[in-house]
């Protein structure tokens, strides 16, 4: 399990989004990216995070973000939150967890005494050259983007 932190090259990332079509993290060199990881599609707090990130998107997309969601999730149960909460940007599909393992996001979890392997909420703020910024592990779902804004102050 990768240990990542600031100044470290993010790892690349290839998966299918909503719609099947392939994507990469070198897709958007040059982009500064919000890549944030969440444990699963249509629960109360991934609705949250990902609703208060639809809507601040033009907002982020002005400030030269790029706004990508990952779970484990398949792209159906990306298309249909997608839908139902009319999100703009990227959902990856990371069926195989290889994404959250080379992050370090998959985690053993305990809930009500039951212990199992999740996603940790995670956000990484990547540059332009594709470095890790910052990484936000203490994520505020409804205030996401604005947690990113004050570290950029």
């Amino acid at each position: 399990m990768a240990t990542l932190k600031p100044g470290d090259k993010a790892p690349a990332i290839t998966a299918k989004n909503q719609h099947g079509k392939t994507v990469s993290l070198s897709d958007f060199k040059g982009k500064k990216v919000i890549l944030y990881f969440y444990p699963k599609d249509d629960t109360p707090g991934c609705t949250t995070e990902a609703c208060n990130f639809r809507d601040n998107y033009q907002s982020l997309l002005t400030d030269g973000f790029e706004v990508i969601g990952v779970s484990v999730d398949n792209e159906q149960s990306h298309q249909k939150f997608i839908s139902k909460h009319s999100l703009p940007f990227t959902l990856l599909a990371d069926e195989d967890q290889k994404i959250v393992q080379d992050y370090g996001v998959w985690v053993e979890k305990n809930m009500y005494g039951k212990k199992y392997m999740g996603t940790a909420r995670t956000t990484f703020l990547i540059d332009e050259n594709g470095i890790i910024a910052h990484i936000i592990k203490k994520v505020d779902n409804e205030h996401a983007s604005q947690q990113i804004r004050d570290l950029l102050k």
